[in-house]
């Protein structure tokens, strides 16, 4: 099996994206412009892993690196389905909806929509711990200690927006 590196990581998620902008679109006909990714090692703890995040009020999704490299490590196959839900959730989150169970099923139900029922991307919304029984979502306003790395910030992310902004 090939290594994945943390370019082609990247790259893959810049693509997800304008998948997942296109669902939201389609199923919502809401979409939002101007956001970052950022990818940062939040680890994880006895209780399980934090997938990713969205500081309410701000332009950026988080995405933590540790769940991304155990998936490349022991399944690379999911990384494109997780990349996918993980983006899903929290772009649903930057179009205003903070309330987690909320979300959650908005993120089903667009999956559903856009994949099918038997997708591995629905199956993934629909029960997360059949694939990562670890999975912790964060509390409403959870934000990493300020001892946790720095982000690192995705070129390119969100470039079909460009034009929304550059005149």
């Amino acid at each position: 099996m090939e290594k994945i590196n943390d370019l082609e990581v990247e790259q893959n998620l810049i693509d997800i994206f304008e998948n997942v902008k296109d669902a939201v679109r389609k199923s919502e006909g809401r979409s939002r412009a101007g956001l970052m990714l950022g990818i940062q090692e939040l680890g994880s703890t006895l209780n399980g892993f934090i997938g990713a995040y969205y500081p309410v009020a701000s332009n950026i999704i988080v995405i933590n690196k540790t769940p991304l490299r155990r998936i490349i490590e022991t399944n690379p196959q999911l990384l494109k389905p997780y990349g996918f839900h993980v983006l899903l959730h929290e772009y649903i989150h930057a179009l205003g909806f903070l309330d987690e169970e909320l979300t959650k099923r908005k993120t089903y139900e667009i999956s559903k929509e856009n994949f099918g029922e038997d997708h591995v991307i629905t199956k993934l919304s629909k029960d997360m711990v059949q694939f990562f029984p670890n999975l912790v979502y964060p509390i409403h306003g959870w934000l990493p200690s300020s001892e946790t790395p720095r982000i690192k910030l995705v070129k390119g992310f969100d470039w079909s927006n460009t034009n929304n902004y550059i005149t």
